[in-house]
């Protein structure tokens, strides 16, 4: 084993890191019961409904949880218990959350995405005996699949737009537990709070299934004591307070939602809001300005997209504009945000291009107030992550699993590396194995994956090390890089190194690709599907007068392949400029007639793509790419929304891509 990194002064001693909550703030309910009382009147949450933002107190929040808590133990809900909640960021879904843990239950968040068949398998794993669901959708969901989930006894209904004429005597309006609760605990005042009492730091505290890339999705059971242990460890980098504002917008089975939401809301005592809709996230964003921000890289990529579509339709004036205070920005900006020393005239064209530029820009994309803003879940390309921090955003990755709470790395200020995920954060111990895997400890580790003791004892090692799975390497300022998946890792027929997710997030970097799946492990040479970018490569095709009819039509125009081509062959000079790289270069492509798509199984809902799924599933394509072929017919069925199966069938065209030597690369750079 190689040298242990990041162990702080406080580091590996569990007890150490919640003594920062203070005495009676070990478990969520002792912290959000503290909440009510130190701070009342301030804002807790807010939710934008037809169009107005309705804002809750602690104190409002608290009397909310009372009501749910004490609803759900009148219909019998037990200490231990899973509770499911399924929808989209609310209020009262969020309560519900609380609710559950002040009486000693484990909520078990479900993708609100998902479709019914896919619930069954949490509903059944979970021995699910009660839901709340946001609205009718979820609950028609709920009501499809009852026959498969014997221990389902209520589900409860926040929305109940389109509910009145529904009689199954399962299906009990929120309204409704919440009015009964307050009956309850006028009647039992001393109740609850007994409960809440019982609570202990080691109890867990939330069910976090894995997004299931491999096999079937696993229950990772978290304790109180490790979420708040990884909120705290992220303000004492990030000096969060309770004056932060946080917009809510991201799945709340995900957890880097719970971290953020709900942990580090709960723990610093800050502000979440929910937008109205996923469509009305970037007007909501704008409106609420937050000073915290966290999106994985795929909504900066769509942001930056957006923007330089609307320049590019913008007049030449503007865009000369534009691209001169970015050629300044890349130039000096990120070294600005960092206080480095920067000459008089770089920081006096700076300033001139906040002025005109780089603060409409931020206010556009609602990120005029952000202090920080963090992106995870997937590598971010240094480019993109650069352009941010050089408008005066300051965009820092960091580093963690479901099983450590989202919280391995972080990246502190003044300390920004384009590819590596930071430092060790508080608490954490991280070292490398000897085949390159990352191992962690700490007190964020989960307790156990749920009535999986084989899974459990196979993530843990004998020295108390949770086993990632990933693979990476320490710099000599101690930052930590990512490569790969340790299971992805391959190598070519000749001996070259062959990383998918390293070269897939190059070529997600441009605007023109959403997503891309390599292949190249035990083989000569690797290969590609690419997925286009509609909205980008539609707006692009427009502009040059291509008419296409939709997806399947604008993916096989031979202007498209051109411009696909230029992508990969950029992304294979970059290859051949990195040593240990240069043979992973692309040597043949295609572009999928489709979208990958999660509803199909070949993404999962955290839009993770599932490499073995879909070499299966498009083994032909994979066998054309490597049999010389210069087209190949495929059919490909798909579902729609509305649960319809369909099929979509092409004669797709595979191309060869320009390879480099090591000093092409740089003649082509």
């Amino acid at each position: 084993m190689s040298e242990v990194h990041g162990r702080s002064p406080r580091s590996g001693a569990v007890e150490s890191a919640i003594e920062v909550g203070g005495e009676g703030r070990d478990t969520f309910p002792r912290l959000l019961m503290h909440h009510a009382r130190v701070r009342p009147a301030r804002a807790a949450m807010r939710e934008k409904e037809y169009g107005i933002w309705q804002t809750y107190t602690w104190a409002q929040v608290a009397e909310n949880v009372r009501a749910i808590a004490c609803g759900l133990a009148e219909l019998g809900f037990k200490r231990g218990d899973r509770l499911a909640i399924i929808g989209d960021n609310r209020p009262r879904l969020y309560w519900s959350v609380a609710a559950c843990q002040c009486l000693g239950g484990i909520p078990v968040m479900l993708y609100q995405d998902a479709v019914a068949q896919e619930m069954v398998y949490v509903l059944q794993d979970a021995e699910i005996r009660f839901a709340v669901v946001e609205d009718q959708e979820q609950v028609d969901k709920m009501l499809e699949i009852l026959p498969e989930a014997p221990f389902l006894e209520h589900v409860i209904y926040d929305d109940p737009r389109g509910l009145r004429h529904y009689t199954q005597t399962l299906l009990m309006g929120l309204d409704e537990l919440q009015e009964m609760g307050r009956i309850h605990d006028r009647n039992q005042s001393d109740f609850l709070d007994g409960e809440i009492a019982k609570g202990a730091p080691d109890d867990i505290s939330v069910m976090l299934y894995t997004s299931g890339t491999t096999g079937k999705p696993k229950g990772v059971c978290q304790t109180h004591r490790a979420f708040i242990a990884a909120a705290q460890g992220a303000m004492q980098v990030d000096g969060l307070t309770d004056q932060e504002d946080i917009l809510s917008y991201l799945p709340m089975a995900w957890v880097g939602d719970h971290l953020f939401s709900f942990a580090q809301a709960m723990v610093a005592g800050f502000t979440i809001n929910c937008p109205e809709s996923g469509e009305t996230v970037m007007t909501d964003l704008r409106e609420i300005g937050p000073t915290y921000y966290f999106a994985p890289p795929r909504v900066f990529e769509n942001l930056l997209t957006q923007v330089m579509i609307r320049m590019e339709d913008a007049g030449a004036i503007k865009r000369k504009l534009f691209h001169h205070f970015l050629g300044v920005a890349r130039r000096c900006g990120a070294d600005i945000l960092d206080g480095k020393p920067v000459s008089a005239g770089d920081r006096l064209q700076y300033a001139l291009g906040k002025l005109l530029v780089y603060g409409p820009l931020k206010n556009v994309l609602g990120m005029s107030r952000i202090r920080v803003a963090y992106t995870a879940g997937a590598a971010i390309g240094p480019d993109l992550f650069r352009f941010y921090r050089s408008i005066g955003v300051n965009l820092k990755q960091f580093y963690g699993q479901t099983e450590t709470c989202a919280y391995v790395c972080l990246q502190p200020d003044g300390q920004i590396k384009f590819d590596s995920v930071g430092r060790p954060a508080p608490f954490v111990e991280v070292k490398l194995a000897d085949n390159g895997e990352i191992l962690v400890k700490g007190p964020m580790l989960l307790k156990a994956y749920y009535k999986r003791p084989d899974a459990t004892a196979e993530s843990i090692n004998a020295d108390g090390y949770f086993m990632t799975g990933d693979a990476g390497f320490f710099d000599e300022d101690g930052h930590l890089k990512i490569i790969d998946r340790a299971k992805d890792v391959g190598k070519l027929n000749d001996g070259s190194m062959f990383a998918p997710n390293y070269i897939e997030n190059k070529l997600k970097f441009f605007q023109h690709i959403k997503e891309a799946v390599t292949f190249g492990n035990g083989r000569d040479y690797v290969t590609a599907f690419i997925n286009i970018d509609l909205e980008a490569v539609g707006n692009w095709a427009e502009r040059r007068g291509l008419a296409y009819a939709g997806y399947t039509d604008l993916a096989a125009q031979d202007a498209v392949y051109d411009l696909i081509r230029e992508c990969v062959e950029q992304v294979n000079a970059d290859l051949a400029a990195d040593p240990n790289m240069s043979g992973s270069q692309i040597r043949r492509f295609l572009v999928l007639h489709k979208e990958l798509d999660a509803d199909d199984g070949e993404l999962t809902r955290t839009r993770k793509v599932r490499r073995n799924f879909v070499a299966e599933k498009y083994a032909v394509l994979v066998e054309g790419l490597y049999g010389g072929k210069q087209r190949q017919y495929i059919e490909t069925q798909v579902k729609y929304e509305d649960g319809r199966t369909g099929k979509v069938a092409a004669d797709l065209r595979i191309e060869e891509a320009r390879t480099f030597s090591t000093q092409g690369a740089k003649k082509a750079a």
